[in-house]
């Protein structure tokens, strides 16, 4: 399995941005679909959006659409997760994992450590 570190995540003000990332080491993560995954205090957690092997974004829940992308840089073994026009109810532990079986669905194996995401002014 991949191994994944997330990167990026801070204190922001509502309204701003951040990008996290999570970087993979280990094979074949061109071949992979990744998703974010955020759990906030006392929540489960929760799918947000996935990137396939294609490259097409599949979003599981309509509280980051138009707000959150995500994009993939196989050269770089790194995948993005941009965050615009945050909000206080977007404050989690944002983690990325990767499933090497295409979709989005299911079959995700990695898992990286999570970073923290605060938005508050």
């Amino acid at each position: 399995h991949l191994q994944l570190v997330e990167s990026g995540g801070g204190l922001v003000r509502p309204g701003g941005s951040l990008r996290l990332s999570c970087a993979a080491s280990g094979r074949h993560f061109d071949e992979n679909s990744v998703a974010w995954f955020r759990q906030a205090p006392g929540k489960e957690r929760a799918g947000l959006l996935c990137i396939k092997s294609n490259g097409r974004t599949t979003y599981y829940t309509d509280s980051v659409k138009g707000r959150f992308t995500v994009s993939k840089d196989n050269a770089k073994n790194t995948a993005y997760l941009q965050m615009n026009n945050l909000r206080p109810e977007d404050t989690a532990v944002y983690y990325c994992a990767t499933t090497p079986a295409g979709g989005c669905s299911a079959g995700f194996v990695s898992w990286g450590q999570g970073t923290q995401v605060t938005v508050s002014s």
